[in-house]
């Protein structure tokens, strides 16, 4: 498979490290001499310092004979024009592109169906706002997702010391809780991803993923000591373009909500644009202000700035005053390993998330959603088991599974399948898998036939 990634920023760094680590063919242009060096110093990817929306630079890059177009530049109308240009060359090319103007949320079907004919647009920064919401949903969880259209959820749960399972072994925890026991995925331990196995134990400070259906969600919480609160306030620190979609959010919800904006002209802005939301100028680490907000009494406080440590900054601090709930923006990915040593676990990316729409495009079969977990360690693929994929027809215990991936359940006829070694996955089933990193090029395969070379 060759791809063409326009843009070395974050996204498109972060991206390319991923596909050529799978051993894909890559090309990123960028006119950026530093970001374009960075790239050619640190990844197996081939570079152009040029315009990505210079139509001989796409020729010369091989548009023609590529196979996916990635367009993930800061500037929503390089993307678009990117696009529209490789529409014209190379009119067969998937195409990918990253908008984030909320202005221009109402021509996105056009762009699919017309011109530039886009297949996949990805607005990272609302797909955040709904990953936000999904985590004020559940308090005691770091991490809350769903599958296919909401039957199925995953959670990331922590195995504080005063948890009943620390030093349980998996296979007496599952034994006993009947067919709506959640399955394990994973445990992040050490830094490290685990796929679990049956005496695999349960050790304190361990991140566990579960996944089960959403209607035994709440009852499979409990079994890590987890009851969901309804969310009645909500502080949001930072009126940008996602604080602003947020509040929307939940104060059409009824939510009490209040911004803090350090910026007076954009507090100004968000008066106008956020309805009943109370909006407040100041610095959101002040902790004067802070007190005189009564920060004590916010159920969630959401700190979503441009700049990570004064989110980092504001969610230690909410903490250390009583907030029983933080989520944290973190633009670095570098970062995000290093958090929960300092107690924060709740954390948003919006390059993530991105990278997580694009790898949904990118992966070979049918893959419905691809979302990454534990700074792009570890991945859960929803697909559909094609008629031609090794991972159909046979038992699962004679599926050649690489090391580090694990076939989560199977969704036939809207009825959710925990597998065992017997179960045999047909056809047009959906599938939900996990893997490791390492593990993810192996897993493709069982997802597809090979069509070419990749």
């Amino acid at each position: 498979m060759r791809i063409i990634i326009i843009g070395a920023g974050e996204v498109g760094y972060n991206i390319a490290n991923r596909l050529s680590a799978e051993h894909k063919r890559v090309t990123v242009i960028d006119k950026d001499e530093t970001a374009i060096r960075r790239l050619a110093e640190n990844l197996d990817v081939q570079t152009i310092k040029a315009s990505g929306s210079n139509p001989k630079v796409l020729t010369e890059a091989g548009i023609q004979e590529a196979d996916i177009l990635l367009a993930v530049t800061d500037s929503d109308e390089v993307n678009i024009m990117t696009c529209l240009l490789a529409n014209f060359i190379a009119p067969g090319i998937k195409k990918l592109a990253r908008v984030r103007n909320a202005g221009l949320a109402p021509f996105h079907q056009r762009f699919k169906e017309e011109n530039p004919k886009i297949d996949t647009i990805i607005n990272p920064e609302t797909e955040v706002v709904g990953t936000i919401r999904r985590l004020m949903n559940v308090p005691g969880a770091v991490d809350v997702g769903y599958f296919v259209e909401g039957l199925v959820n995953y959670a990331g749960v922590r195995i504080n010391a005063k948890s009943k399972l620390a030093g349980i072994k998996l296979v007496n925890f599952s034994s006993g809780l009947g067919e709506n026991h959640p399955l394990i995925a994973a445990i992040i331990r050490n830094n490290q991803v685990i796929v679990p196995r049956g005496n695999t134990r349960f050790m304190e400070g361990d991140l566990v993923y579960f996944v089960c259906e959403k209607k035994s969600l709440a009852q499979n919480l409990k079994l890590f000591g987890i009851t969901p609160h309804p969310v009645k306030n909500a502080l949001i620190i930072g009126g940008g373009r996602i604080g602003e979609r947020l509040a929307n959010v939940l104060s059409s919800e009824g939510i009490k909500t209040k911004i803090i904006e350090s910026n007076l002209e954009r507090c100004h802005a968000l008066s106008t644009k956020v309805g009943n939301s109370v909006v407040l100028h100041g610095d959101g680490s002040d902790q004067t202000l802070l007190l005189e907000e009564d920060i004590h009494l916010s159920d969630v406080v959401i700190s979503v700035t441009n700049d990570d440590e004064t989110n980092i900054l504001v969610s230690l601090l909410a903490k250390n005053m009583g907030v029983r709930d933080t989520v944290t923006r973190i633009g670095k990915t570098n970062y995000l390993p290093l958090l929960p040593a300092i107690g924060i676990d709740k954390v948003v990316s919006p390059r993530l998330s991105a990278i997580s729409s694009i790898l949904q495009s990118v992966r070979k079969g049918e893959v419905l959603s691809d979302i990454s977990i534990f700074g792009e360690r570890g991945e859960f693929i929803e697909a559909v088991a094609l008629d031609a994929s090794p991972i159909t027809a046979t038992p699962l215990k004679n599926v050649p599974f690489p090391k580090g991936a694990l076939l989560v359940c199977v969704i036939r006829n809207g009825q959710v399948v925990i597998p065992v070694g017997d179960t045999i996955v047909n056809p047009g089933d959906r599938i939900i898998l996990f893997a490791v990193k390492q593990a993810v090029k192996k897993l493709e395969k069982l997802l597809a036939v090979e069509l070419g070379p990749s």
